[in-house]
């Protein structure tokens, strides 16, 4: 479980965006950042044991910086007013599918993951990997745990209108073929993210996605 202190920081960070406040409220977010990594520890240490690539994370190398970056962007809010961690084979700059978790107050926090828009070359492998092997993948995604966890693949607004280059509308896989990112997402509110089986609920989400990880990996290594 997390402490209730570390949803409270995110929330009053929401509405106090800014250097200032940050600074004269530090030991809030050092006190917030631990009690995340540590859960973050945690889940390596679970995960672990049954997905080997996992085991030898560290979870300060897994967490992302709390600092935005502002250069191109036009919300020039200095932080982000979430924590997230991923948690992938080689590290999360590895460009390797991988788990994730993100703590956001407002009943949007969520664990999940898979690949998100990948750059073409890693695209095309997927692509024919999920085109090569469209009955091994279609198994993964309609068994029941992925099912009963996550619904299914998350389409969203990131795929194709018409079916990509070299593939036709009749194949059976096309819906994923058009996809641009392969990912799988579990919600959570507030309150389950408080409560004490929390690193229970997490590890089993992931335990739902480790061979659709593994899926997308075998088509990229």
């Amino acid at each position: 479980m997390l402490h209730p202190s570390s949803l409270s920081f995110l929330k009053q960070l929401q509405k106090n965006n800014n250097k200032p406040w940050f600074e004269e409220n530090r030991n809030l977010y050092e006190n917030a950042k631990a009690d995340f990594e540590n859960l973050v520890g945690e889940v390596i240490v679970q995960l672990g044991k049954k997905d080997t690539d996992i085991a030898t994370l560290v979870a300060k190398k897994c967490t992302f910086r709390q600092h935005r970056d502002i250069r191109f962007s036009k919300n020039k809010t200095p932080f982000k007013t979430n924590m997230g961690a991923s948690f992938d084979k080689g590290g999360k700059s590895s460009g390797l599918a991988g788990y994730y978790l993100h703590l956001e107050p407002g009943n949007s926090s969520m664990a999940g993951g898979g690949l998100w828009m990948p750059e073409a070359p890693q695209l095309k492998k997927i692509r024919q990997e999920i085109d090569y092997n469209w009955e091994e993948f279609s198994a993964i995604i309609n068994a029941p745990a992925f099912k009963k966890t996550y619904g299914g693949v998350s389409f969203g607004e990131h795929q194709l209108i018409r079916e990509p280059k070299g593939y036709t509308k009749e194949n059976p896989a096309i819906e994923y073929l058009k996809l641009k990112s392969f990912v799988a997402i579990r919600r959570f509110t507030d309150e389950e993210m408080l409560e004490k089986d929390l690193l229970a609920k997490v590890v089993s989400s992931f335990s739902a996605l480790m061979p659709f990880i593994g899926f997308l990996n075998q088509a990229l290594v």
